[in-house]
């Protein structure tokens, strides 16, 4: 990318955070090659700190082509973050709107002006017990499916251990390492042509994260879960849990209010249950 694309702000960021990052954690990475030279394209990035942002924009500035982040409309508005948002080309997203592809306008169009738009597929940092990307959402899928862009999946590691998930404080000694390691184009040439359904999407997007993830295994030298974590599920079966124990606080309370023992409040409720199916 010519040096004049990067722009005030972004060199601006990079004279404020730079510093502070080669300070904090050394540096293991790979597969620059595989950043496209020129034209527009897509990554799709592992998140697991609220660092990860600065250390993978790190990677990326230096390879000549720096990364728009896509981010929520409201930080665009006003103020110096407002500002610093706009200055650096970040990207808004209407999460108001109806229309998915609308969403998503703003990276389509920064694709096609010859960007590279950052993509953290996960929508949030990983829940994973083991910090293994999650089940994706279809962002990503959907914008490469409309711009026929490269799409360059990328696995990072480190910046979690500088600032675990959802921690608060940094743990910096001993100084971590923050790997990358960026791979080859996903071939999603078998979905272009198609209407985007959600079926479509979700394919295009797992093809994706197996890319990512695949990457990740290999900067950790063990092997992912077969099946990625999806957090809908764990809501699912938290509430089941919950109705499950309020259920038998409740059979307990009308246990001790009419005599009965709780256990035979229990099994009548087994039976019921029975019954019912």
């Amino acid at each position: 990318m010519p040096s004049r694309r990067i722009g005030f702000w972004y060199r601006f960021a990079a004279v404020l955070c730079k510093p502070w990052l080669v300070v904090l954690i050394k540096r293991d990475w790979r597969g620059m090659e595989h950043i496209p030279a020129e034209g527009g394209f897509i990554t799709a990035v592992n998140h697991n700190s609220h660092v990860d942002p600065f250390a993978y924009a790190h990677f990326q500035y230096n390879s000549g082509r720096v990364p728009r982040f896509l981010a929520k409309s409201g930080l665009f508005k006003e103020g110096f973050v407002g500002a610093a948002m706009r200055g650096t080309g970040q990207i808004p997203v209407y999460r108001e709107t109806t229309d998915a592809l609308s969403a998503f306008r703003a990276a389509i169009e920064a694709v096609e002006r010859g960007e590279c738009v950052a993509f953290y597929p996960e929508g949030t940092i990983t829940r994973d017990p083991d910090q293994w990307p999650m089940v994706a959402k279809t962002g990503a899928a959907r914008v490469a499916l409309t711009t026929k862009c490269p799409v360059i999946p990328v696995a990072q590691w480190g910046a979690n251990e500088l600032l675990p998930p959802y921690a608060k404080k940094l743990n910096v000694l001993p100084r971590k390492t923050h790997h990358v390691l960026a791979g080859p184009p996903v071939d999603l040439g078998r979905f272009y042509g198609q209407e985007m359904t959600p079926e479509l999407l979700k394919e295009a997007t797992e093809v994706i994260m197996a890319a990512v993830t695949g990457q990740l295994e290999e900067i950790r030298g063990e092997r992912a879960p077969e099946t990625p974590y999806d957090p809908r599920l764990e809501r699912i079966e938290q509430r089941r849990r919950t109705q499950e124990e309020t259920g038998a606080e409740t059979g307990a309370e009308t246990g001790a209010e009419t005599g009965a023992e709780p256990g035979h409040a229990e099994i009548s409720h087994e039976h019921e249950g029975e019954n019912s199916k």
